[in-house]
């Protein structure tokens, strides 16, 4: 069983920068491929990045491309998300997964954190 644990969230105006993090609280993040997806109110939970399990293949979105960078460092068991120009279309309560196959499909991801807020304001 593996347990994550967003942090790193808050409020943030326009054109500003975020870190995520996410602790693997219980269990290892070795050989499990990250993910952040994330939920916007009235919106579906979609695909934001991923990363491979060995950390050399890389996803994102269309709508975060060139903006957002996942990064794991699996030492201290963590996954990242640098979010810089941060737009109001980013607000959304953004999740932490794992799971043993990379992709941007949500299905991929056995294993979901409680999710940290983001709100982006103009």
């Amino acid at each position: 069983q593996v347990e994550l644990v967003e942090s790193g969230g808050g409020l943030v105006q326009a054109g500003g920068s975020e870190r995520l993090s996410c602790v693997v609280s219980r269990g290892t993040m070795s050989h499990l491929a990250m993910a952040w997806l994330r939920q916007a109110p009235g919106k579906e939970r979609e695909f934001v990045a991923s990363i491979s399990w060995t950390g050399d293949n890389t996803r994102y979105s269309d709508s975060v491309k060139g903006r957002f960078t996942i990064s794991r460092d699996d030492a201290k068991n963590t996954l990242f998300l640098q979010m810089n120009s941060l737009e109001p279309e980013d607000t959304a309560v953004y999740h932490c997964a794992a799971g043993y196959i990379h992709g941007s499909s949500l299905s991929n991801y056995n294993y979901w954190g409680q999710g940290t807020q983001v709100t982006v304001s103009s």
